[in-house]
């Protein structure tokens, strides 16, 4: 509405200005010379038509005068000059792309098989992409995951007496050969994750490659590991700290024939219910230091864990 106001308005200054320019030339505008000789008579008729004269002289120059007047007013707002105005603040924040939707599930078995594709999508690219395993003499699988740097390197052997940092892991749900995944730590010394640990790289643990109180994994699969590097190591469950006995193995009827991949997300029906108590060998090194850590510990020796281990320095 206020719009067409002023549009009108536009429009009735224009239409005026137009009128006045058409009906008065610009040639009528200039004012007239009189002639005052006339008035010298001193006659009335005279001096009536001079007086009619100069009557007819104002009017047609305040008509000039308006008709300029509103033509210029009228190409003022026709035709409005471009004005720059400096304006302080911040600047408008840049447009954003709107991000793609993606396909949400509409029920719980949607959902999940959206995530069982996901999920297999992840393990084939990190299968892909994982190194290949290597095995020791007495079967114990490991990977290097940082390799060592420099020219003359010094590898562990037995006998050497070897100071590391070591993290216990349990394994994830997408550890298909015992090594690869993301896992929990169970216990751990030398990452600062630990209560008594204060800041990673103060404590450590040392001891002799080749001792019967170490587990055979750590024994096993060190031999050849340089300093500096750090090795995941595949510890099953005789290997690690289940005693080394038919009862703990978890077979059928104890015969010692439980399988080689042993975790919490496998549910063997022919396995063999044991005191975990009998069976956890709490003298085997490395062995957690704290109440909470042995509870956990104590839930998960019997079944295949990892050992991440930084190989810090060898006497």
């Amino acid at each position: 509405m206020k719009r067409l106001s002023q549009l009108l308005v536009i429009s009735t200054i224009t239409s005026t200005s137009l009128a006045f320019h058409l009906l008065i030339p610009h040639s009528r505008c200039q004012a007239p010379r009189i002639d005052t000789r006339l008035n010298a008579n001193g006659n009335a008729k005279n001096r009536a038509s001079d007086a009619q004269q100069q009557s007819r002289l104002a009017f047609l120059q305040w008509t000039c005068t308006t008709a300029t007047t509103l033509s210029i007013s009228s190409t003022t707002i026709l035709y409005p000059q471009s004005a720059n105005a400096l304006v302080k603040g911040n600047a408008p924040p840049p447009t954003k792309k709107a991000p793609l939707e993606e396909r949400k599930c509409r029920n719980v078995d949607e959902c999940q098989e959206m995530a069982d594709k996901a999920a297999a999508q992840a393990e084939l690219e990190e299968r892909a992409n994982v190194q290949p395993v290597s095995v020791t003499s007495q079967g114990t699988k490991y990977r290097d995951l940082v390799e060592a740097k420099g020219e003359k390197l010094t590898v562990a052997k037995v006998g050497d007496e070897a100071t590391i940092f070591y993290k216990v892991l349990k394994l994830g749900k997408r550890s298909y050969d015992g090594l690869s995944g993301e896992g929990t730590v169970v216990f751990s010394r030398g990452y600062g994750l630990e209560d008594d640990e204060d800041k990673p790289g103060v404590k450590t643990f040392s001891f002799t490659i080749g001792d019967n109180q170490i587990i055979s994994a750590l024994n096993d699969a060190i031999v050849g590991q340089a300093v500096g590097s750090v090795r995941r190591i595949a510890i099953m469950p005789q290997m690690g700290w289940e005693k080394a006995t038919k009862e703990c193995d978890g077979g059928p009827g104890g015969s010692g024939a439980g399988g080689d991949l042993k975790t919490d997300y496998v549910v063997v029906p022919t396995a063999t219910m044991v005191a975990t108590e009998v069976c956890f060998d709490k003298t085997k090194l490395p062995f957690p230091t704290s109440y909470a850590q042995q509870r956990r510990m104590a839930q998960r020796f019997d079944q295949s864990l990892i050992m991440e281990v930084e190989l810090f320095r060898l006497n």
